[in-house]
């Protein structure tokens, strides 16, 4: 039976997934848990052929449209393997649209637009890159293990080439300390690349990570609902309208999932939406949060305006606050780390 990794981007929940590493090279980032405990391997050209195969029979008569390689870095392998593996990846699915890729910021910026090129021409029409943060200190703190430069290079150089690029940004990942940082570095980078996509993926901590560790040393101070919302403002103030989609509705960590949108078109309307939120008394942020973590479903903010929907949410919120100073933020925190991957160790350090 044909290989499948772990995770996969929200946008590729219908493609064709074909695993052309196996987890990721840097595997560090002290935020991530989606590959802690494994290692690091490529797969032949051969391998992934017969994969294809697999694949080409279990789905004969359906139309498959797009494929997504994985696993975290797909553009590690030399170009000639990516380049063998696209063009029979399309010989054997005649009907496939697009292809898109992981790659990490480092092996983009080593890849030349040419080799980029020639593999936009064999079928990789988009690439997804973890940005997570323009500021040089937040990347060290959590151990991304790549620069501003990198990722300012590498994204330059996908959208030389032709193909679409898709950046993650991470808020709330620099605590209190490094948040006006965090958003404003950020909104440079991306207002210099220009992506297509702006992809909001708001952190979230999950409980074996080493990040734990830094909270009770105070090196990390979590943010606030409230607190990720005004850094989400800040970093939306500071982008340019360009024509770049900035995407909160795909992932269900975003609490305003409907601040979405091309910020050529609608970066005022979004300004104004997370200005709502921040306009509402403290019981009414509380109550919307609590509303948006306990389930996946996406709550108007004029939900917290219904005095019935009030009435039965406070006592709620008031039991869980008699548990002391800071615990209803500690029961969100909770709620949210519920969603993230789980690492496939019991000894992540």
């Amino acid at each position: 039976m044909f290989e499948q990794g772990v995770i996969r981007p929200p946008s590729e929940a219908s493609s064709l997934l074909v695993r052309v590493t196996r987890n990721c090279p840097w595997n560090q980032c002290l935020f991530c848990p989606a590959y802690k405990g494994t290692k690091f391997s490529k797969r032949t050209v051969e391998e992934v052929k017969k994969d294809i195969d697999e694949m080409a029979e279990v789905y004969k008569g359906y139309k498959v449209k797009t494929a997504f390689l994985q696993d975290g870095d797909t553009l590690i392998l030399k170009t000639e393997d990516v380049l063998e593996i696209l063009r029979y990846l399309k010989e054997k699915f005649l009907s496939i649209e697009r292809i898109t890729s992981y790659a990490r910021a480092p092996t983009l910026r080593r890849r030349t637009v040419e080799e980029l090129k020639k593999l936009k021409e064999a079928g990789l029409t988009r690439i997804h890159v973890g940005l997570e943060s323009g500021s040089a200190k937040v990347l060290k703190m959590v151990k991304k293990g790549i620069t501003p430069e990198d990722i300012v290079t590498g994204g330059l150089h996908v959208k030389e080439a032709g193909m679409e690029l898709s950046e993650y940004i991470m808020p709330g990942l620099g605590g209190k300390t490094l948040s006006e940082e965090h958003a404003k570095e950020t909104a440079r980078l991306l207002n210099i690349i220009e992506p297509d996509f702006i992809r909001v993926r708001t952190f979230a901590m999950h409980p074996m990570s080493p990040m734990q560790k830094m909270v009770k040393e105070g090196v990390f101070v979590p943010m606030t609902d409230e607190e990720i919302v005004a850094e989400i403002r800040l970093l939306v103030e500071n982008l340019r309208a360009m024509h770049s989609y900035f995407s909160c509705g795909d992932f269900s960590l975003n609490l305003l999932m409907h601040v979405d949108g091309w910020l050529d078109e609608k970066k005022n309307y979004m300004l104004k939406e997370l200005d709502k939120f921040l306009s509402l008394d403290k019981r009414q942020k509380q109550a919307y949060s609590l509303l948006r973590r306990s389930s996946y479903y996406h709550y108007p903010l004029s939900v917290v305006e219904n005095p019935d929907v009030m009435a039965k949410i406070e006592p709620e919120i008031e039991r869980i606050e008699r548990a002391g100073d800071g615990a209803f933020d500690r029961y969100i925190w909770e709620l949210m780390s519920y969603q993230l991957p789980q690492p496939q160790t019991d000894n992540w350090n």
